[in-house]
């Protein structure tokens, strides 16, 4: 059962600030991403779709001179574990059940080791499957934050992926997971 939906989320004032702050074309096509690699993976899409849309509303602007500074952003951000904590603030306050709020919170803090020392992260299928999404989608110098895409053709693609998710979740395949 679905607490609330990727389009509850999508247009709550808090997530379309921090979403237009890192990029509404990646955040959408990540969920897609997360949709298909959900269901290849056995993971519950309800959670994954979540997890992907919200992966990135940790982002601070680095900026030098008023100008994007990756190599400053790649020094210095820990966006995962502020968006983690945004996410999590935010599905508890739409009413999202406690637990898939805590699991999608440590999906989007996982998504990414950037800011852990070196070494191994050993992730849970819904940690690994967010973070396979985002890297799908990524491209050379944080181009991928930058993308434009129309706010009404976002809405559009995020109410037919909550139709996908909704009709996976009544699928056979879906119930015998559960």
């Amino acid at each position: 059962m679905r607490e609330i939906t990727l389009t509850q989320i999508f247009e709550h004032p808090i997530a379309q600030k921090y979403l237009k702050r890192s990029g509404v074309a990646h955040a959408v096509a990540v969920s897609y991403h997360a949709f298909r690699l959900a269901v290849q993976h056995q993971v519950n899409p309800d959670l994954a779709t979540k997890a992907a849309l919200l992966h990135d509303i940790g982002h601070y602007e680095w900026y030098t001179d008023g100008k994007w500074d990756y190599e400053k952003y790649k020094k210095n951000d820990i966006h995962a574990i502020k968006g983690a904590e945004r996410a999590h603030k935010l599905l508890i306050r739409l009413g999202e059940n406690p637990q898939a709020a805590k699991e999608i919170a440590l999906a989007i803090l996982l998504h990414t080791d950037s800011y852990l020392p070196d070494g191994e992260l050993h992730q849970r299928p819904l940690q690994k499957v967010v973070r396979l999404a985002d890297e799908a989608d990524e491209e050379p110098g944080g181009n991928h934050h930058y993308r434009e895409m129309d706010d009404q053709l976002a809405l559009k693609k995020i109410q037919e992926l909550d139709e996908k998710v909704a009709e996976f979740l009544n699928t056979e395949p879906f119930r015998q997971l559960g």
